[in-house]
């Protein structure tokens, strides 16, 4: 059986305040299973919703295309400066005006998607781009009950529940604050 061309590009952004193992495993499951081309991850300074980041933006940058080195379809860009925004909105338009991609997939974590109808223009989002959700512990239920998901009435958003990724951000910067001291 053949398998279709791979046309899709996949967006994965946010602040990768440190990135981690768990940031390539989801990039890597979804190129796979979505049968992507290529996924970009677009870090932020900063994350809208988040405190002032642990890591400058120059440390994160070098750590990402540090752990992806060996990942040929997964490429480390940061935005903000050119398009004079964070907001996931301007990545997305950036991508079908300058880059002329149509075919967009923003993945985010089941912990994002609860809080995803607080995002600027998340309705102009959702039908610009197909939603791929990684299932996050403790999140997935209340993800799947979301005003975004009664929204798309499953439409346009791809559950992906593969094995819990047990790893966040959040707890590698307190192991890193605790060696600090």
């Amino acid at each position: 059986m053949l398998k279709p061309k791979k046309e899709g590009i996949g967006i994965f952004g946010g602040s990768f305040d440190p990135p981690h193992k768990g940031h390539t495993e989801i990039s890597k499951i979804t190129l796979k299973k979505i049968n992507l081309k290529k996924i970009y991850w677009i870090i932020t300074k900063k994350n809208p919703f988040k405190n002032k980041p642990f890591f400058t933006i120059e440390e994160r940058l070098k750590k990402s295309k540090k752990i992806l080195k060996k990942n040929i379809n997964i490429e480390v860009l940061y935005l903000d400066d050119l398009i004079k925004s964070s907001r996931t909105i301007k990545v997305i338009k950036y991508f079908r005006k300058v880059k002329n991609q149509k075919n967009l997939y923003l993945i985010v974590g089941s912990d994002n998607l609860i809080n995803f109808h607080k995002w600027k223009s998340w309705k102009k989002i959702v039908k610009l781009v197909k939603l791929v959700v990684f299932s996050r512990k403790g999140y997935v239920k209340k993800s799947k009950e979301s005003l975004v998901v009664k929204y798309l009435n499953r439409k346009n958003i791809i559950f992906l529940n593969e094995k819990l990724i047990n790893i966040s951000s959040s707890v590698i910067k307190k192991k890193y604050s605790k060696n600090l001291k």
